[in-house]
């Protein structure tokens, strides 16, 4: 409760004195989708499903209300997470403060807090993401319903961000590893495929192509526009109006070759939405990578290493790290009043003291660092040490086992939350929190003890009830 009542009383703060979300680049599509009903364009669409069951309210108030209780919801599954692994090799309080200790990068930071109040769908896909890790770790001995609900959370993550999609491969690494049995990885595999396959389903009734999205090339062409040296890459001539330009220093380059003059695509048919778009982006993308992989793999390391970075920096724009932070005033463009007025009637962007006043006050202490992060991955991967303490000596505990049947799924799906978009798309803020939750999740695991072999002998009866990080 120490860490929970500030992280509600912050948030009901945000809603009073914010009532109308903050917008991103992403955010008209997403409730366009919504108030349409049908599939976006260039992204999976299930945060705009979301909207679209919130939408008889009619009120954006009530959408970031629920995005603030998603938040409260992920530091609580944290929360008993830690405890349920720790209950049974250290004394109840103790788990319990472990418990809430850890909460508290999930739940007090300022920019957790913005970003759940932002139109976007990040709050909904950590939610989704830490349940299906949840599911796997939530007992020993995995059972096939426990293997389906992994896979309906890990294709609700999928549709909701595409970086969601390599993650199911995690996921069922980690259950083998737990030895989790054909019928439990079946279920999840199943329980995966189902709402994808019937989403690309629907996506090609509106669209006409069986995918999850449209122009699903250009983000890693942006990738490759970092580095891509046409002089060694030589491409066809077709293909040479892909080769990258950067005339602005401050903006990064996957940035500028999508959104900027410098962006190729303005001088294609149908810009990114178009099939020669598409098609381009992704030849060059291959050729770049294949032909300059020293170079790709630089950049993707440089990039995820800017999650640990202690203050954060004007990156990919010089404003768009700034839109991250709740604002001294808020104004909408004529675009966004219209688009929110078709979902919100009497939707306006307001900013109400002194709530907002607190808030920004809470803004200027309560922040995070990245580096904070780097060592709650550097302590999980530390915890799997040889040894442990058990009644009085040191005596080994076969850590490989331990690590991989408790804190790897976490702190594997930690730390693919930061490489996958540096390797896919870009560097950018919003990308590094989602990974926090399952960064302390994976650290409680990691420096638990695993049971005694006494105490598993003790209660062969209930198998089950073990809890996730007992080894």
């Amino acid at each position: 409760m120490c860490v929970l009542v500030p992280a509600v009383l912050i948030r009901v703060a945000a809603v009073l004195g914010y009532p109308a979300p903050m917008w991103f680049g992403d955010s008209p599509e997403y409730l366009e989708s919504a108030i349409e009903g049908r599939p976006g364009e260039t992204r999976p669409s299930g945060y705009s499903l979301l909207l679209w069951l919130l939408k008889p309210f009619h009120s954006l108030t009530v959408v970031v209300s629920v995005q603030h209780v998603l938040g409260l919801l992920t530091g609580v599954l944290v929360y008993v997470l830690v405890w349920r692994a720790a209950r049974d090799v250290v004394r109840p309080w103790a788990a319990g403060v472990l418990g809430a200790a850890l909460t508290v990068p999930v739940l007090l930071p300022v920019h957790q807090v913005a970003l759940e109040h932002m139109l976007m769908s990040d709050s909904l896909f950590t939610f989704l993401l830490l349940a299906a890790v949840a599911a796997v770790l939530w007992r020993r001995r995995m059972t096939w319903w426990l293997g389906a609900l992994a896979g309906v959370f890990a294709a609700g993550t999928s549709l909701t961000r595409s970086a969601g999609l390599p993650l199911i491969a995690v996921i069922l690494v980690a259950m083998l590893l737990r030895r989790a049995g054909w019928r439990a990885c079946a279920g999840a595999v199943a329980a995966f495929v189902l709402p994808i396959v019937g989403y690309m389903f629907a996506f090609q009734h509106v669209y006409g192509e069986f995918a999850m999205a449209r122009a699903g090339n250009i983000w890693l062409y942006g990738r490759t526009a970092d580095f891509a040296d046409c002089r060694v890459i030589e491409p066809r001539p077709e293909l040479a109006v892909m080769c990258p330009e950067h005339t602005d220093p401050r903006i990064s380059p996957a940035f500028a070759s999508l959104w900027t003059k410098d962006s190729p695509f303005r001088d294609l048919p149908g810009w990114i939405y178009g099939e020669r778009s598409d098609r381009l982006a992704g030849e060059f993308a291959r050729e770049a990578i294949t032909e300059q992989p020293a170079d790709y793999a630089r950049v993707v390391v440089r990039d995820t290493l800017r999650a640990f970075e202690w203050e954060r920096s004007p990156y990919p724009t010089p404003w768009t790290w700034l839109q991250y932070e709740f604002p001294e005033g808020a104004s909408w463009s004529d675009e966004q009043d219209e688009l929110a007025a078709r979902y919100d009637p009497e939707g306006e962007t307001r900013v109400v003291d002194p709530w907002a006043g607190i808030v920004l006050g809470y803004q200027d202490r309560v922040v995070m660092p990245g580096t904070v992060l780097g060592l709650l991955l550097l302590g999980g991967l530390a915890g799997a040490l040889p040894y442990a303490r058990f009644r009085g000596r040191w005596t080994p505990m076969r850590p490989v086992r331990h690590w991989a049947t408790g804190a790897l799924l976490p702190w594997g799906t930690s730390l693919a939350l930061l490489v996958i978009p540096a390797a896919t798309a870009d560097f950018d803020y919003r990308y590094v929190l989602p990974a926090v939750p399952f960064a302390c999740v994976a650290l409680a695991l990691a420096v638990l003890p695993p049971r005694r072999d006494g105490a598993e002998a003790e209660a062969p009866a209930e198998p089950e009830s073990v809890p996730a990080g007992s080894g």
